[in-house]
C-alpha cells in the first residue's frame, strides 16, 4: 500500500473514532448541562448557554468528521472547541471543583490537561490539514 493511502486509511480511522466519540459527548452536554456548570469559570458570561452550545459544537463537529467534504471544517472546529474549553478544564484542575462522577485530583487533571493539545492536532489531522513538510507539498 502506497503511504498516502495508508495515510488517508488512517485519517479515515480517525475520523469514525472522534466523530462519535465528539458527538456522543456534545449529547452529554445537552442531558446533562448542569453537571458542568461547577467546572465554570466564574467570568464565562450565560455559562448554561456556552454548555449547550459547546454541546452542539461537538455534535457538529464530530457528525462532521463523517461526511468527507465537511471533514476540514469539522476538524478545524473540533480544534477551536478544544482550545475554547481549555479554561474550564484547568478552573477545574486547580479550583478544588469537585464534580460527582467524575475523578479528582492532580493524577486525572494533568494527563487531561497535557493531551489537550494533542486533540487539538488529531482533529485536525483527521480532517484533513497537513502540517511540516506535507502543507509546504500541497499544490
Amino acid at each position: 500500500m502506497h503511504q498516502s493511502q495508508t495515510l488517508s486509511r488512517r485519517r479515515l480511522i480517525a475520523c469514525w473514532i472522534l466523530g462519535p466519540v465528539y458527538a456522543a459527548f456534545g449529547v452529554v452536554h445537552l442531558l446533562a448541562t448542569q453537571a458542568f456548570l461547577p467546572i465554570m469559570p466564574p467570568w464565562v458570561p450565560a455559562p448554561v448557554l456556552v454548555i449547550q452550545l459547546t454541546g452542539l459544537a461537538e455534535i457538529a463537529g464530530g457528525l462532521g468528521l463523517l461526511v468527507p467534504r465537511l471533514r476540514p471544517w469539522a476538524g478545524l472546529g473540533l480544534a477551536a472547541y478544544a482550545i475554547g474549553v481549555y479554561p474550564a478544564n484547568l478552573h477545574h484542575a486547580f479550583g478544588g471543583i469537585d464534580v460527582p462522577g467524575l475523578p479528582g485530583g492532580l493524577w486525572y487533571h494533568i494527563p487531561r490537561l497535557a493531551l489537550q493539545p494533542v486533540l487539538v492536532w488529531l482533529a485536525l489531522w483527521a480532517g484533513g490539514w497537513r502540517f511540516g513538510k506535507q502543507a509546504a507539498a500541497r499544490p
